[in-house]
């Protein structure tokens, strides 16, 4: 499927937005894992993580390291 483009700029729209990653953990009970999160929303496993990573880089979110891996919390989860 190709991705769209925006008409005045021609860059690429983005697909997902950060709060579809919020709302996934939100629905998830309020933790999970990348792949859970990716399993919710739909998207490659990669994805998930970039996107988890820059909501946490600017606060939106938490993880934490559990065995091999990451515990995602939304901030107000905590």
């Amino acid at each position: 499927m190709p991705r769209e483009r925006d008409e005045k700029s021609g860059k690429y729209t983005e697909r997902y937005l950060p709060d579809t990653f919020v709302t996934a953990l939100e629905e998830l009970s309020g933790a999970a894992t990348t792949q859970e999160v990716a399993d919710e929303v739909g998207c490659a496993y990669r994805t998930a993580f970039a996107k988890l990573s820059e909501l946490e880089d600017a606060g939106g979110i938490t993880s934490r390291t559990v065995g091999n891996a990451y515990l995602w919390h939304p901030v107000s989860a905590e």
